[in-house]
């Protein structure tokens, strides 16, 4: 994971962190976590706050931890778990033994609330969840008290521990915090701490049927964790006064100190887990790892690679408040990154049939051709050339404009890694007029390498040899949305989904690769870079995902 020093010292978060430890507010060392919930999986907004946690930390010198966020078993699953843990790792940030999990501590977050208690500083209250809503309040109108606010500490006590015994029906009864009614913060007009649901926990079966909400259990967790820096998203700045309330009002020594940093959308992104939820449950995607999609599972079966989201991220830098990103700066950092890695490959998506008619017959020969024309390190592969090929249909016009400088009757152009060719003749279809295939002749002197340097030509096509390709299926990805407008409550997704978001197509492409493991990349030359789909991949078929074009749509302002 890098950790440049210049970068960081651009972000705000390093900047404050910087300044509050001049004072030493703390004995032990730094200490960030991400806790995620585990009902759904990571996205790219996700990987923004992971980064920007490990980063941080192992800057300072401390720790960085995983901890699941699961105090809410109606919505939370083991296989979200794995998936979270499998993610992060891919990322390049690796807890090790420091993965917890918020349940594990149901125990101790319990008896702080009886600590709460105690002290009057928190209640059972019999108010019915409408009931909550309107003795609430609004922005412009302060709460007002439950009738229930004042029963003595020995009533809270009896009531909260039949709660915590099963003896009343989910929603009859919370535990709130005792704060006030008339704050200009809704969040700390008397907020729900505990409520009652009987279902089963992945974790802890039945042992529980009451839950610590969030805003309490999450810094209790990072007290009993010695977390230094609560490090969270900017939406949850109006809870801070909360976070720092139940600490002080548990005396908490050096307690952590929570501070937000910006939010990450993309432009034509969805990172909602409620709208993602509706494209996959609803069919529109190809389950949660569908390419399309912003989850870390998607980016990383298209082909996206760590190293590209860092330096994302890095270009990002320090995001004050929400922020909306262009794509195509993704785009442009996941080409930096395959351009210099990545072997290239010839493979025709529309192919035409080319005959060479003065190539020896039956002779086939192995040309020297580099894997990568910026990296020598990638050596060069051989690549059976013969007298039938085939190239792309579009490198080939019959009145070609001006400036088209690849084939046209009677014209030249250099056969990548090969030979010249002229084309003598186009052969059509007697019924279609449709162009079948070209009959062309080569020059055996001007073969790469050669050191020929006589006629020149201003055109390089690239090709496959017919009797030495294979057939495989490309999946080419575009916008999975029409608009940045997502669809209303109950609205329908099939009108916002764009129809050409994926494009199936089938390539001719050099046989060597017929051997590619999943997740492998190349270079398609002139077509993109491509991975090798880990779901559809099968011992006898060939999958690749386009990962991005090669056009490169962003630029660096000035």
């Amino acid at each position: 994971m890098d950790n440049s020093k210049e970068h960081l010292a651009e972000h705000h978060m390093f900047r404050l962190i910087s300044e509050e430890l001049e004072r030493k507010p703390f004995s032990r060392e730094m200490c960030t976590r991400f806790p995620p919930e585990p009902n759904g999986y990571l996205h790219i907004g996700s990987a923004y706050a992971i980064l920007t946690n490990a980063m941080i930390a192992q800057h300072f010198g401390g720790t960085f931890h995983l901890r699941f966020d699961d105090t809410n078993p109606l919505k939370e699953d083991i296989e979200y778990v794995n998936a979270i843990i499998e993610d992060i790792k891919w990322l390049g940030v690796d807890p090790k033994e420091h993965i917890y999990y918020g349940s594990d501590y149901a125990e101790q977050i319990y008896n702080a609330a009886i600590t709460l208690i105690k002290k009057g500083k928190a209640f059972v209250c019999d108010l019915t969840p409408d009931e909550l809503t309107e003795y609430r309040g609004t922005l412009t109108e302060p709460g007002r008290n439950s009738p229930y606010r004042e029963r003595s500490a020995e009533e809270n006590l009896e009531l909260f521990a039949k709660m915590k015994q099963g003896a009343f029906p989910a929603g009859t009864k919370v535990l709130r915090a005792k704060i006030d009614m008339a704050s200009p913060n809704i969040n700390m007009r008397d907020p729900v701490l505990y409520r009652i649901l009987y279902a089963e926990h992945y974790r802890t079966k039945r042992d529980w049927c009451i839950y610590p909400m969030y805003d309490f259990a999450h810094p209790l967790q990072d007290a009993i964790e010695g977390i230094t820096y609560s490090l969270c998203s900017i939406e949850f700045k109006d809870h801070r006064p909360l976070y720092e309330w139940v600490l002080n009002e548990l005396e908490m020594a050096e307690p952590p100190r929570q501070r937000e940093f910006g939010r990450l959308s993309l432009t034509g992104v969805v990172t909602s887990k409620r709208f993602l939820k509706q494209l996959v449950e609803g069919g529109f995607v190809d389950g949660w790892d569908d390419p399309r999609l912003p989850t870390l599972r998607g980016l990383r079966r298209r082909g996206y690679t760590p190293e590209s989201i860092h330096d994302f991220i890095k270009e990002i830098g320090s995001i004050r408040n929400q922020s909306i990103v262009d794509i195509s700066l993704l785009d442009h950092f996941v080409r930096q990154d395959l351009k210099e890695k990545t072997a290239s490959v010839m493979a025709v998506m529309e192919p035409l049939k080319v005959i060479i008619t003065n190539y020896p017959e039956e002779s086939e020969e192995r040309l020297l051709i580099e894997n990568n024309g910026e990296n020598e390190a990638l050596g060069k592969r051989e690549v059976p050339f013969s007298g039938t090929i085939y190239i792309e249909r579009e490198d080939f016009m019959e009145e070609p404009p001006k400036g088209y400088h690849r084939l046209r009757p009677g014209g030249e152009v250099r056969l990548k890694g090969a030979y010249f060719i002229r084309c003598d003749e186009v052969v059509k279809d007697p019924v279609s007029g449709e162009i079948m295939e070209l009959r062309c002749s080569y020059d055996p002197l001007t073969k790469s390498g050669s050191g020929f340097t006589g006629r020149k030509v201003k055109g390089t096509i690239h090709w496959v040899s017919a009797a030495y390709c294979i057939r495989a299926d490309v999946n080419l990805y575009d916008r999975l949305l029409l608009d940045e407008e997502l669809p209303k409550e109950g609205e329908d997704w099939t009108s916002k989904i764009n129809p050409e978001s994926l494009v199936r197509k089938q390539v001719l492409i050099e046989a060597h690769v017929k051997h590619a493991e999943p997740e492998q990349k190349f270079q398609f030359l002139r077509h993109g870079y491509f991975s090798v789909d880990t779901k559809l991949r099968t011992d006898d078929h060939l999958v690749f995902n386009r990962v991005v074009p090669l056009k490169d749509s962003w630029k660096k302002p000035n």
